[in-house]
């Protein structure tokens, strides 16, 4: 009897510590951008929000066209990503159960110091790239369906070169992250389009510096949102809707707005973007 409460208490012992370590281990996978982790901010927020909710957060951080397939294919709990009308058009579509805005920041064009096409003298993006153009001086895209990469699409066809993307040979597509895009920019002496974030935190800026910058048509809002559980039932909803939660508070949007690198604030929380 005495041997068959000891093996009834271990386990009970080994059942209560398997539940604790799973909760203990509880995770969800957000499919966010590359500007978001290369940045730093994923760094600074994401222990914040595993400490007051015991969830770890695992990120994968790809253009956001690939992020957007990832979520589509059900491989993520969350989606965070930067082009608006792909977002709305995941939620309209039944992926994602409603779109949060969380934060924004602006996209700049960066070129060398000589500034060979006078971008710097620029009116707005699109007559930056127009100047860029003319001049056939280096441009270096993303080319990798990235949010980055789909405003710089927009832009170029608001400027009438080639209905969206000049096919020329200055014209020069990475098909890669924005650190390769930028240091391809630096090593060429071109151009590019950069979120601000990722151009703060990237530290090989040679000679480039920020040429056209302001305008309007160069906000970048951000949007997180919770994939549908009902289109994929494996889905963590819960633990992934806390993250959004956590995100929006506001305690979440001070710890975005609190993120600073080199005296700068690289993302402004906005929960109505």
């Amino acid at each position: 009897m005495k041997r068959f409460l000891q093996i009834l208490v271990a386990s009970v012992l080994t059942a209560t510590s398997a539940v604790a370590t799973a909760t203990a281990n509880e995770y969800i996978t957000v499919a966010s951008t590359t500007s978001t982790a290369n940045s730093g901010l994923f760094d600074d927020l994401l222990p914040q929000f595993t400490t007051k909710t015991g969830i770890e957060v695992r990120v994968v951080a790809v253009g956001t066209g690939q992020a957007l397939k990832i979520a589509r294919n059900g491989d993520a709990d969350v989606l965070f990503v930067h082009h608006r009308p792909s977002e709305e058009a995941f939620v309209s579509e039944g992926f994602g159960v409603k779109r949060y805005g969380v934060m924004y920041n602006d996209f700049v064009i960066v070129g060398p110091a000589a500034d060979q096409a006078h971008v710097n003298e620029c009116a707005s993006a699109s007559d930056a790239l127009t100047k860029i153009s003319k001049a056939q001086s280096v441009f270096v895209s993303r080319g990798d369906d990235s949010g980055t990469h789909k405003r710089e699409k927009s832009l170029w066809k608001a400027t009438g070169v080639q209905s969206g993307e000049p096919a020329e040979s200055w014209y020069r597509s990475t098909g890669s992250g924005m650190g390769a895009t930028l240091n391809t920019a630096a090593g060429s002496g071109g151009y590019a389009l950069s979120d601000r974030g990722t151009w703060i935190s990237f530290k090989n800026k040679q000679d480039l510096r920020i040429v056209c910058e302001g305008d309007p048509a160069l906000f970048n809002p951000y949007g997180v949102m919770l994939v549908n559980p009902a289109k994929h039932p494996h889905v963590k909803a819960k633990a992934g809707q806390a993250f959004i939660d956590w995100l929006v508070s506001a305690e979440g949007q001070a710890a975005i707005g609190g993120f600073r690198l080199e005296g700068q604030t690289l993302f402004t929380p906005s929960t109505s973007n």
